[in-house]
C-alpha cells in the first residue's frame, strides 16, 4: 500500500490546485476533480445511511459499495487505472433483482422521505446521479473507464430500490406523491 500520510496539511492547494496520480496538478474546479470531489461525497453518505438501524444484509452491500467507490475514486486519480469491471454493475444488478423483486409494483411516485435511512438513502441517489453527471462530462474531455459510468447509472438504480426496503424496515410504508395536494380545488 503506497505511502501513509504523516503531515495531513501540505499547502501545496493554497492557490487553487490539487494533485493526482503521477504528480499533475489540477484546478480545483476542473471536472476531473468535480467527479473526484462527487464520488467521495457519494461515499460519505452512504456511509451515513450504515450509520442507522438497517438489516446487516443491506449494511454489508452498502459496504462493499464502498468500497467500490473508494476504487473509482483512485481510477479517476490516477487516468491510466482500470478498477471498476463490467462485473461490478452486473454485481449491482443482481442485488438490484434481488431486492426488488419483493417490493410491490409502482403505481405513484414516491417522496424522498421517510425515515432517516431511508432519507439519507434517497440523498444518497441523488448524489449517486450527480457524481455520475460529473463523471459523464469528464469523458467528454479525457478518458474514463466505460465500465465505471455503468456503474454509476446502475448504482443510482439500486440506491432507490434500496430507499423503498429501508422505508418498510423504517416505517413499514413509503411516503406517496399526491398531485396538486395543496391547490384550490374550486
Amino acid at each position: 500500500m503506497g505511502n501513509r500520510l504523516s503531515k495531513i496539511y501540505t499547502r501545496t492547494g493554497d492557490k487553487g490546485t490539487t494533485g493526482i496520480g503521477g504528480g499533475t496538478r489540477l484546478d480545483k474546479d476542473d471536472i476531473r476533480i468535480e467527479a473526484i470531489g462527487t464520488v467521495d461525497e457519494l461515499n460519505s453518505v452512504v456511509g451515513t445511511v450504515m450509520a442507522y438501524d438497517i438489516p446487516d444484509e443491506i449494511y454489508q452491500l452498502l459496504l462493499e459499495i464502498q468500497h467500490d467507490l473508494f476504487d473509482l475514486g483512485s481510477e479517476l486519480v490516477m487516468p491510466d487505472r482500470n478498477i471498476i469491471t463490467s462485473e461490478r454493475t452486473i454485481w449491482l444488478e443482481t442485488s438490484l433483482d434481488k431486492y426488488n423483486a419483493d417490493l410491490p409494483y409502482l403505481k405513484e411516485f414516491i417522496l424522498p422521505a421517510g425515515g432517516l435511512a431511508t432519507s439519507h438513502c434517497h440523498l444518497a441517489r441523488t448524489v449517486c446521479r450527480r457524481a455520475e453527471r460529473r463523471t459523464f462530462s469528464l469523458s467528454k474531455k479525457d478518458t474514463v473507464n466505460p465500465p465505471a459510468l455503468s456503474y454509476l447509472n446502475r448504482l443510482s438504480d439500486l440506491l432507490f430500490v434500496i430507499a423503498r426496503v429501508l422505508a418498510r424496515h423504517e416505517n413499514g410504508e413509503e411516503v406517496l406523491w399526491q398531485p396538486a395536494r395543496f391547490k384550490d380545488k374550486t
